[in-house]
């Protein structure tokens, strides 16, 4: 078991390794006590406050580092598509891969009784006699 006992040297030694950038875990490790020790012992001392390591590297990437991964990420389906807009009374021609994040519907107005607009009509209906 670490000892607990906060002496006038461990507190100056503790200042110092604060002030050094120590991770709060080798302080203890340093000093005989335990992490949570040290953190509360720092807190009481009104040392300033320290980051967590996984939000400076978060910080340290750009915006649009961010981003792509965000967008790169492996969405399911399912959830990537409840954004995608349609209307009965738009055309429902799929526009790029649903897979991807751009993936949407043509949008435009329908041909009457269709469930696309005029050219994307053209190319879902042939008639066999044309292709005679």
């Amino acid at each position: 078991m670490k000892n607990n006992t906060w002496d006038e040297l461990k507190l100056e030694k503790l200042q110092d390794l604060w002030k050094q950038g120590h991770p709060i875990s080798k302080i203890g490790d340093m000093l005989g006590v335990s992490r949570n020790s040290v953190a509360g012992k720092a807190h009481r001392m009104g040392l300033p406050k320290r980051t967590s390591p996984i939000s400076s590297i978060k910080k340290e990437k750009s915006s649009d580092e961010i981003n792509n991964e965000i967008t790169n990420e492996n969405i399911p389906l399912k959830i990537k598509l409840r954004g995608v807009q349609w209307s009965r009374i738009k055309c429902c021609w799929p526009e790029g891969d649903p897979k991807q994040n751009n993936f949407k519907f043509c949008g435009k107005d329908i041909f009457p009784g269709r469930p696309y607009c005029d050219k994307h009509s053209l190319l879902a209906y042939t008639n066999s006699r044309e292709n005679s």
